[in-house]
């Protein structure tokens, strides 16, 4: 058994495309595509490798400063 690393994409039967967020020999987190981040047992885990960019992610919006009274 394959214990990716972070960054790799892979695709998940159920849940489509996602990027690894963080993989070791017991759990492995995937951020999804479509499904957000989802954590598995490694063992467990039925992925495959594929070569489909990960889509664009919209840039957060950054706080402004509040403005202190004079």
């Amino acid at each position: 058994m394959k214990v990716f690393g972070i960054g790799d994409r892979v695709v998940q039967p159920n849940y489509g495309p996602g990027t690894i967020k963080a993989a070791d020999a017991r759990h492995t987190v995937i951020e999804f595509d479509q499904h957000g981040e989802r954590r598995f047992v490694t063992s467990m885990v039925n992925l495959t490798e594929t070569d489909e960019p990960a889509p664009p992610r919209p840039q957060k919006a950054t706080r402004r400063a509040a403005k202190k009274k004079t």
